[in-house]
């Protein structure tokens, strides 16, 4: 029988360091996420990077600021699309590195509010997405292309500009520290409780430019800061300092995330094409097949799964999103309990066939099987015989009849031998493939 609270430094599908830390509890009870990057960028449409990568000045990119009025904004759209997609938390670019604001802070005038816009956008995408019972996150750049104290490094906009560049040395650094903490502490007190902090990022050294981490950030005491105003929120891993999160970025790792030999608590952040803020051109779009994949191969590695979506500046969600979520959730209408709560299958089982997947419950004890590739007829479990106790299709909860061992078949011509082991369960499939667009198996262990 399968031990399902511990799995070798795992228990309860969470990391054993942090497997009694009630904070992350509901973190990986979730897996499933909202990323929402959005600011000024959406009216170039162009990539959010665009500022940097065309290394326009805060005077030119200004134009942008000039003419934000996203009209149709419906935080409560945005909520109810992404609460139905079966994503349990959120979290918001409060401010990019293009500096700009959602919210209206006290400390800088570079706000959603002196827009033509007029008006705070984090609040109400922050009530919104509470109403629909959505956790909320803040992303917070500690990169800052306007902020008149922030100096060049290799990410900069004008990091190739001579002018710019001699005025440096008269930059404040501490200003923009003093900054970065006082902005962090306005979100983190008037914006109700912010269950993640998704810091972004340090820089290394590079092309003669000298990096900024920890000590540039006074990472130390930022940390300190947050958990003085707020306990319960998870920081990720981008300040230069342990955090309580390990984010990768664009990939899928091979394996549940080890720091020292050691499970972590991690999540992967996608996008649902080649850019994370609005990119009105961009076209290497994710099918939802391939999305649903990524959150399943996540899930069974221990992660999460953080699928971001860039509206538009309008104020609207992407039409290619809201047609991708849509079929996402008519997905996790079904298959919702496959991957909230679940991990990856205990070590002590046998692995998972080719081109299929495991997510294991471990309050349940149920382990689900996620065909990628629908075979013919009969699913073969190595080492499974004795192990399940009764099998559906999640779908429908129709049975899947199951086949323990050995077995001899009997046909006119006499008897012959499948010459399957004796410690193999043999699933029984239908022919057809269900309409599901990722089957999957309930197997109930004994």
């Amino acid at each position: 029988m399968v031990n399902d609270k511990e799995q070798g430094h795992v228990q309860d599908g969470r990391p054993a360091s942090s497997a009694q830390d009630d904070r992350s509890e509901w973190f990986t009870e979730a897996r499933f996420g909202l990323y929402i990057h959005w600011g000024l960028y959406a009216l170039g449409a162009r990539h959010e990077w665009m500022q940097s990568r065309e290394f326009r000045s805060r005077e030119d990119y200004a134009t942008y600021f000039r003419h934000f009025d996203p009209d149709l904004y419906d935080p409560v759209k945005w909520a109810k699309l992404a609460s139905d997609a079966g994503m349990k938390y959120m979290v918001v670019t409060a401010k990019h590195h293009e500096g700009f604001c959602l919210w209206d802070s006290e400390l800088t005038d570079y706000k959603a509010t002196n827009t033509p816009y007029g008006k705070d956008l984090l609040r109400p995408m922050l009530e919104a997405f509470r109403a629909e019972g959505v956790r909320t996150g803040l992303y917070y750049s500690l990169l800052d292309w306007h902020h008149p104290d922030y100096t060049l490094d290799v990410k900069h906009p004008m990091r190739y500009n001579k002018d710019y560049a001699a005025l440096d040395a008269q930059r404040n650094w501490s200003n923009y520290v003093d900054y970065m903490h006082g902005q962090t502490r306005e979100l983190l007190t008037d914006y109700g409780d912010i269950d993640v902090l998704f810091l972004d990022f340090s820089i290394p050294a590079e092309e003669g430019f000298p990096g900024k981490g920890k000590e540039e950030w006074q990472s130390e005491r930022y940390v300190e800061m947050v958990r003085s105003l707020q306990p319960n929120t998870l920081i990720n891993d981008r300040l230069g300092v342990p955090g309580d999160i390990t984010t990768p970025e664009q990939y899928q790792p091979r394996e549940w995330i080890k720091i020292d030999g050691k499970p972590v608590l991690w999540e992967a952040c996608h996008t649902f094409s080649g850019s994370w803020g609005y990119y009105r051109d961009e076209e290497s779009w994710k099918s939802t097949e391939q999305v649903l994949r990524m959150l399943i191969d996540t899930v069974s590695k221990g992660g999460n799964f953080l699928l971001n979506v860039g509206p538009n500046a309008r104020g609207e969600l992407d039409e290619r999103a809201v047609e991708r979520l849509e079929e996402i959730g008519v997905w996790m209408r079904k298959h919702s309990r496959a991957i909230h709560g679940c991990t990856a299958a205990p070590a002590e089982l046998p692995p998972c066939p080719e081109d299929c997947r495991f997510t294991y419950d471990p309050k349940r004890h149920r382990l689900y099987l996620h065909l990628f590739a629908w075979p013919f007829k009969q699913l073969h479990l190595a080492g499974f015989s004795g192990l399940v106790d009764y099998a559906q299709l999640l779908d429908d909860a129709s049975e899947i009849r199951m086949v323990e061992g050995e077995k001899t078949l009997t046909m006119e011509a006499g008897a012959f031998d499948e010459g399957r082991p004796a410690n193999m369960l043999t699933l029984q499939l239908p022919v057809k493939k269900p309409k599901a667009a990722i089957p999957v198996i309930e197997l109930m262990l004994k």
